[in-house]
């Protein structure tokens, strides 16, 4: 057998057991659909630069890719855009090379995705260029084991160095690549597979980026690992606690109220239920709403269910103090963030400049200001409030450190570090870091505590499942921050 034959032979068997792999992951048809988009956006960024040879954009995609939202699905993608942008540039024996070479650019993606580990944008850029480098590697020992009668190594030597000036600019591509639409790229595709629910936005700022240096070169149920059966359970147990008219109580008999049903469309709306029924019942008894915790909360829950938000932001508007906070609370200013952004309402930048003073040394933020305990509850809050805010990645990683040392050896999360762990505080922390577009602490933990009849018992040991608690861990489970 010669040595193509081998090559060849070896290199098929890797493609079919890694596509192999993809399909026995099983995955969602969203994530194929998202995979195929990806693909497909891959395919048209090495296209839409073949006026450059190997500056492309194209390594950047697929490694991205793999980083969000894995392995297979980052294999699969630059596989198949190698085979579908060689039906423009030409099949031949490069091609399965290629289709290795940008698969594995999937696979290191997904292998620099650690727990609580974030990449700095300039790390991650260099990251992406030395992907460049790996890209060229694979074709050139393909170029010496296919087009060269002798596998020497001197003859190996002299195809790297020839194609060195080739890699060196297929590097420096992928390196200015990032910085121009890496980062939002990241964060759309970490929130598809946190949340399941695509949001075609980075993508979109990619296409138009791409489109962009093209023209200047003249050229709904659940997270994808959460068992579905766990979500409907909770939607069910939902539905049964809604009174007639769409309100909730704190329990399944109880009379309805604000709290109780704001916090129920949220986790609704989340699942990809319909909470039409209960903003209606919202809408219905604005005038139960008291201070600006109310209107906060009604705020975010009348966005989630796309209902008028009638004048309560400018009541709202209304209780910013001078220094920005309301009432001085981290607790209320996060959440005051949280809903004039969702309002698209100006106050965002004064109060998120308040909220990330209080920030203790520790990294966590108190329910009142800084210097108080820190706790869970708040921290979260405050991560999703700096977070939509924008600008402040240096607080919300040392918020996120602070969640991360909290949480307990059963998944779970205390309200105060060292407690025990409770559904309500674990719900908050895994919104946080899906805000924050990290892989969550803490869903295994939401599974556990939800029994067969989709209530969420509130901690290990107690029976209460009170409505707001189930309908925060649904949200979480879902894999949705607060809707901003």
């Amino acid at each position: 057998m010669s040595w193509q034959l081998a090559s060849y032979t070896l290199l098929g068997l890797a493609l079919v057991g890694f596509f192999a792999w993809f399909e026995h992951s099983r995955p969602s048809s969203r994530t194929v659909a998202l995979a195929a988009t990806l693909a497909a956006l891959a395919t048209l960024g090495r296209i839409a630069f073949a006026a450059l040879p190997d500056i492309k954009p194209t390594t950047d995609i697929v490694l991205i890719s793999g980083y969000a939202l894995g392995g297979a699905p980052g294999f699969a993608i630059g596989a198949v855009a190698a085979l579908a942008s060689n039906l423009f540039f030409g099949q031949g024996p490069w091609t399965p090379w290629q289709m290795l070479a940008w698969g594995l650019c999937g696979l290191a993606g997904a292998a620099l995705a650690l727990p609580g580990w974030r990449i700095p944008r300039i790390a991650m850029a260099l990251i992406c260029a030395a992907a460049g480098f790996g890209f060229g590697f694979v074709l050139d020992f393909s170029t010496w084991l296919t087009f060269t009668g002798r596998h020497t190594f001197a003859q190996y030597l002299l195809i790297e160095g020839s194609a060195f000036p080739f890699n060196l600019a297929n590097a420096i591509g992928n390196f200015v690549f990032y910085l121009a639409f890496g980062p939002a790229l990241v964060r759309a595709l970490q929130r598809f597979r946190l949340r399941l629910e695509v949001e075609f936005v980075g993508v979109a700022l990619a296409l138009l980026l791409l489109a962009g240096f093209a023209a200047g070169s003249n050229a709904t149920l659940a997270r994808a690992d959460i068992q579905p059966a766990a979500i409907r359970a909770e939607l069910g147990y939902l539905a049964r606690a809604r009174d007639a008219n769409g309100g909730f109580g704190g329990g399944l008999h109880d009379p309805p109220a604000q709290l109780f049903t704001a916090w129920a469309v949220l986790g609704i709306a989340a699942a990809g239920g319909d909470p039409a029924a209960s903003a209606t019942w919202i809408e219905r008894h604005l005038d139960q709403l008291q201070g600006a915790g109310d209107l906060e909360r009604t705020i975010l829950a009348l966005r989630a269910a796309h209902a008028p938000l009638h004048n309560l932001v400018g009541e709202l508007q209304r209780d910013q103090s001078r220094n920005g906070s309301f009432s001085g609370q981290v607790n209320l200013t996060a959440f005051a963030v949280l809903a004039l952004r969702a309002a698209h309402a100006s106050g965002v930048a004064a109060a998120s400049a308040w909220l990330a003073a209080q920030q203790n040394s520790g990294g966590g933020f108190s329910f009142a200001q800084r210097g108080a305990a820190a706790d869970v509850d708040d921290t979260a809050a405050a991560v999703q409030a700096l977070v939509a805010a924008g600008g402040r990645d240096a607080e919300v990683d040392r918020a996120i450190a602070y969640l991360s040392r909290a949480a307990n050896r059963d998944g779970g999360f205390p309200e105060q570090p060292g407690g025990q762990s409770n559904a309500q505080s674990t719900a908050w922390a895994v919104q946080a870091f899906i805000a924050a577009g990290r892989p969550p602490l803490g869903d295994a933990y939401l599974e556990h505590m939800t029994g067969t009849s989709g209530a969420v018992d509130y901690s290990a040991g107690v029976s209460q499942t009170p409505v707001w608690v189930t309908a925060q861990a649904l949200a979480a489970l879902a894999g949705r921050p607060l809707p901003i």
